[in-house]
């Protein structure tokens, strides 16, 4: 079977127009990775899996909603599209219009953006300006903008955006043969969020599927959906969710309430603690990307959560290589040694 991006994979399940011209990277088909030792520290008799959306063409979750936002652009006869970003939106937004032949006109809170994504967007050759202001400024500008003029707004606030990441809750149920009984993940703009719980209900109606509880999780020092009002400065080190004012807030705290789950927020070492247990079980994700984890394991030291007998879907957004400055501001030089064989073997048995 050739294979496919998330359009024509689910194209009877996507509530696009029909004019629409596909452009795709082969987004999708991310893996769904067995987390054994993680799923041992959870709980008794719990399954755990990593839905790594790192390995999408530009290293993030944001691809499959990009590829129908820019292919809707496309079959309308839009020549540019227009985002802000934290970085992340900005290189997929970057990518899917080249390939498509689009302007791409990105918005980035200057100084907050990870060199990894800012990077991405210049490479695909985006237009790239920086504000002094927010993600949040940035995004009523794009707004503004798209508002006055014929460019295509490709922020997550286009509905097209969720009809392609709604196909992530797909693949979950497809591949596992059924729902988890959790999904957990981070939460920025709350796309994401929201999306995945259109995916479930809608695999809902169509099979049967049941639909799982979602912990949804920010950051701290960028946590509005849990303080119940926007941040105005929010802070955070995991950059992908470090925004005040979700776009589609109202919507991820309904996904939260309907599904009985709820959204928490936690601090940026208990995140950075979690991307580190991830890495070791072969899995490097950027630090937004480990909330997810990092919330399980909050709500479980709460006494909040039991995980015995559960099982549970984390989903990692991102992609570690998104933002690798964290590891290596933080990791010890490589150690020195001459080039000799005996010297080699004695470093490696811990002589000195």
């Amino acid at each position: 079977m050739a294979v496919q991006g998330v359009i024509d994979r689910y194209r009877p399940l996507l509530n696009i127009p029909e004019y629409t011209q596909t452009v795709t990277l082969l987004e999708g088909s991310t893996p769904l990775i067995p987390m054994p030792k993680i799923a041992e520290v959870l709980g008794k008799g719990c399954k755990v899996w990593v839905k790594f959306e790192g390995l999408n063409p530009t290293g993030s979750f944001k691809d499959r909603g990009m590829t129908v936002a820019i292919s809707e652009a496309v079959g309308r006869g839009a020549k540019a599209v227009i985002c802000a970003s934290t970085g992340n939106t900005a290189a997929s937004a970057a990518a899917y219009a080249a390939r498509s032949g689009l302007r791409a006109i990105v918005l980035i809170p200057k100084g907050k953006v990870a060199a990894g994504k800012l990077a991405g967007a210049v490479a695909y050759g985006a237009d790239v300006f920086q504000i002094n202001g927010s993600f949040d400024d940035a995004l009523s500008l794009v707004v503004e903008i798209s508002n006055r003029t014929p460019i295509a707004l490709v922020n997550s606030l286009n509905p097209f955006r969720l009809e392609g990441q709604k196909t992530a809750a797909f693949e979950i149920c497809d591949e596992l043969g059924f729902s988890p009984d959790w999904l957990c993940l981070p939460v920025g703009n709350a796309g994401n969020i929201s999306s995945y719980w259109m995916g479930f209900k809608e695999y809902n109606e169509l099979k049967g599927t049941p639909k799982p509880r979602i912990l949804g999780v920010q950051a701290e020092g960028s946590a509005p959906l849990v303080l119940g009002h926007p941040v105005e400065n929010p802070e955070t080190i995991a950059t992908a969710i470090r925004i005040g004012k979700p776009a589609r807030g109202e919507q991820a705290l309904e996904a939260a309430e309907e599904s009985n789950g709820r959204i928490i927020s936690v601090s940026d070492d208990a995140i950075l603690s979690a991307q580190c247990m991830l890495a070791a079980s072969g899995v490097w994700v950027e630090p937004a990307s480990a909330a997810g984890l990092a919330g399980l394991l909050h709500e479980i030291k709460a006494g909040k959560f039991n995980a015995d007998g559960k099982k549970i879907t984390i989903v990692c957004t991102g992609h570690g290589m998104k933002d690798p400055d964290i590891i290596a501001h933080s990791m010890p030089a490589p150690r020195l040694i001459t080039a000799r064989a005996e010297d080699l073997e004695a470093a490696i048995l811990g002589e000195k």
